[in-house]
């Protein structure tokens, strides 16, 4: 099959309609996306689980570079989009797909690019405290994996998060066999009825209550990229839980330009490591992006990668404000920026083809994963 760059963009293809009416809000826009389906599956050896849990990734390759390298050949896409399947028993699957198009249009994203640190002068970073907020969405779609890092419900028994948070790349991480999801849940006071009295000053006290994961998707992009390059590109992962959360989830969506989101900002909410036991809310403008990585100036800490991205814009077809996760933090990122090191906080962006993978992964049907 011909490798043409003409075929990629097809393959990435999604249209996008804006309003042009002086009224304008922002609107979700309508995409229709290819279909990835799964061709063969292999049994793999079991994996040693050897690999130290990282909360940050590391990346040589900065916006200038990923805007200016080729792009992939239908067959490497193949190949970033073919995935692994752990199971709860250790043992370990690779599934080949195939990508299908059915419909095309014209997509694009550039922006101008500025760059600061982690904490950006002063801390913006909201810590949510009270059941009535943290048990209320969209607070309550954030959770809390084993191996340190943040994930999000997007659906009855499914959690987004990055891939290295269970997969460094060349292996996968100590306790990613027995992975769980913690989700805050009030403290069982002692002392009956007299005990809901409490000091209204005080935040409730919260504690996690753990889900084990049935089965973890990681895409083989993120496996083969060994965090570098077209590697963060892919750093994201789906996990299946053993049972339903019985919680409101986000959907996932395409992510829009970043012209067309709402003031430019987008927002997550993570348990960012200084600040163990909360979780921490921020929203910030989005400074820079590629057509897989969004560039910000959120204040993060590690533990905070994973965390959905999400915006709040107007569904047309359902006349409804909608929020969606239309990325995943990967982290804080050092980049040699013409010999001088510069710093992001980065998200992978969910493009077309990742949100029919993600979205084949939850549903396991692919007329249901149409619409973007």
């Amino acid at each position: 099959m011909a490798a043409l760059s003409t075929l990629i963009l097809l393959l990435c293809a999604a249209k996008d309609v804006m309003p042009s009416s002086p009224h304008w809000k922002p609107t979700w826009p309508s995409y229709r996306v290819p279909v990835i389906l799964p061709q063969s599956t292999l049994n793999l050896d079991k994996p040693q689980f050897d690999a130290e849990a990282r909360l940050e990734v590391v990346s040589p390759c900065g916006p200038a570079c990923h805007k200016s390298s080729p792009l992939p050949t239908y067959e490497e896409v193949k190949n970033y989009l073919s995935y692994e399947t752990l199971y709860a028993n250790g043992s370990l699957t690779e599934t080949e797909v195939g990508i299908y198009i059915l419909s095309n249009s014209g997509d694009g994203s550039r922006g101008r690019s500025r760059t600061k640190r982690q904490i950006y002068g002063y801390d913006s970073r909201f810590s949510i405290f009270g059941k009535d907020f943290l048990l209320n969405y969209p607070f309550s779609t954030s959770v809390k994996l084993s191996t340190g890092c943040t994930g999000t419900l997007v659906a009855e028994k499914h959690v987004l998060t990055a891939a290295h948070c269970i997969h460094d790349g060349k292996s996968y991480v100590k306790g990613a066999q027995k992975l769980r999801v913690g989700f805050l849940k009030p403290k069982q006071k002692d002392g009956g009825k007299g005990s809901n009295i409490t000091n209204l000053a005080m935040p409730e006290k919260m504690k996690f209550q753990w889900i084990r994961v049935k089965r973890t998707h990681v895409p083989k992009g993120w496996i083969k990229g060994n965090a570098n390059d077209i590697g963060m590109d892919y750093d994201y992962a789906l996990l299946e839980l053993k049972k339903p959360h019985k919680r409101k989830f986000m959907k996932i969506g395409v992510s829009p330009p970043a012209r067309h989101l709402p003031g430019g900002r987008i927002h997550f909410s993570g348990y960012d490591n200084d600040r163990p036991g909360n979780l921490v809310y921020r929203f910030c403008d989005v400074k820079d992006e590629t057509y897989d990585l969004l560039y910000q100036q959120c204040d993060a800490q590690p533990g905070a990668s994973g965390s959905g991205v999400y915006v709040r814009m107007w569904k047309r077809q359902n006349h409804k404000w909608e929020r969606k996760i239309i990325g995943i933090f990967s982290g804080h990122q050092w980049v040699d920026m013409n010999g001088t090191p510069q710093d992001f906080n980065v998200a992978v962006r969910i493009t077309p083809l990742k949100y029919a993978q993600i979205c084949y992964w939850i549903k396991g049907n692919y007329l249901d994963c149409r619409e973007g």
